[in-house]
């Protein structure tokens, strides 16, 4: 089982290196679906704009690398909340689940839904709606395994259900994940992490939505009812490269050897290679103390995104803070994350919200 799933990730990996050979080339943008797959609910990690592939951990590793599930010491549980653009009624709804089973182990669930609000329904007679109203649907569900092989290395892989439906049109698919965080140092305190994301089935719209009924050629009395033909689309893929490292900044004070420092500074670097959308590259830091109060803040570049003109969604900036703290001696770790990435126009930004269990 070992040498299966680390081979398996490997080799997901380096196939998907090899896919990548067009990524971020400008013709292809906007040819992926279920860009869905590419939003972060989680609030520690959109603190740094996701940037935090070579160290994350538990739960949130579901959205950033599903190799940072390994990490969860006995039962992970997270709720999310996103509030995308102030006002426009979009908002990210999110629960995962981790649990360890020993020396075999983590296994984990993440269910993600996106709700739009209500959306008023036109057609060709009526433009100006005043017909109802109708609500899109977009839920995705994953689940996900991970592994610590040794101190040293973590691995992961994943699946993900995909749905996106209104009341007359529907599409499903399904994507898969593997990744791998690598650790050493002193106080194991280098990180390396490679994921391959979203790697699945094309999708493609089907339903009566698709349907025009019109009158019959040359008669009164009858009518035809055609279906308009929808083109398959595929998954966002996308490979990470992430490395960090901590800087222990009081470790030079420490008495003895088995103290822990009380502040920490992490750096991090991580490029995105995506096969439809342009590539990132990005760094970040993260300031602990106690590893009970936490800040947090990147940058994350891709190509124009200076530009307003070209219709980038972020502004490449992010920044959050945890606070989490255990409720007694054996109760369980209960943690807050926030997280702001501010936006192009419209510039409401995005809010992140989480609250996190563990034990």
């Amino acid at each position: 089982m070992r040498k299966l799933l680390t081979g398996s990730a490997i080799a997901m990996c380096v196939v998907g290196a090899s896919l990548q050979a067009f990524a971020g080339n400008k013709d292809r943008v906007g040819q992926a679906g279920a860009t869905e797959l590419l939003i972060n609910p989680w609030g520690q990690s959109t603190g740094v704009f996701g940037l935090n592939t070579a160290q994350v951990k538990g739960i949130e590793g579901f959205k950033t690398n599903i190799a940072g599930l390994a990490f969860v010491e006995k039962t992970e549980v997270g709720l999310a909340y996103s509030r995308y653009l102030s006002g426009s009624g979009v908002g990210i709804n999110n629960l995962g689940l981790g649990q360890k089973l020993g020396d075999f182990g983590v296994i984990g669930v993440n269910v993600m839904s996106v709700s739009f609000g209500d959306i008023m329904i036109t057609d060709y007679d009526n433009p100006e709606g005043q017909i109802g109203t109708y609500t899109p649907q977009f839920f995705n569900i994953s689940l996900g395994f991970a592994k610590s092989f040794s101190e040293k290395i973590h691995a992961g892989i994943a699946g993900t259900f995909v749905s996106e439906q209104i009341s007359n049109v529907r599409a499903s698919g399904a994507a898969f994940e593997a990744g791998i965080q690598y650790v050493t140092g002193k106080r194991d305190n280098f990180h390396f992490g490679i994921t391959l994301r979203n790697l699945g089935t094309n999708m493609k719209f089907t339903g009566s939505g698709f349907a025009i009924e019109s009158q019959a050629p040359e008669s009164e009395i009858y009518t035809l009812n055609r279906e308009t033909p929808s083109e398959k689309f595929a998954m966002p893929t996308y490979l990470n490269f992430g490395a960090a490292y901590d800087f222990y900044l009081d470790e030079n004070h420490l008495q003895n050897e088995d103290d822990q420092p009380k502040h920490r500074l992490t750096a991090m670097v991580n490029f995105t290679s995506n096969s439809f959308n342009n590539d990132y590259i990005g760094g970040g830091v993260e300031y602990a103390f106690r590893e009970i109060f936490m800040l947090r803040g990147g940058y994350r570049y891709e190509r124009d995104i200076t530009s307003r003109s070209t219709g980038t969604f972020y502004s490449g900036y992010a920044a959050g803070a945890t606070v989490q703290h255990r409720l007694g001696e054996k109760g369980p770790k209960v943690g807050l994350d926030y997280s702001f990435r501010p936006t192009h126009t419209p510039a409401n930004g995005v809010h992140t919200f989480s609250l996190r269990f563990m034990r």
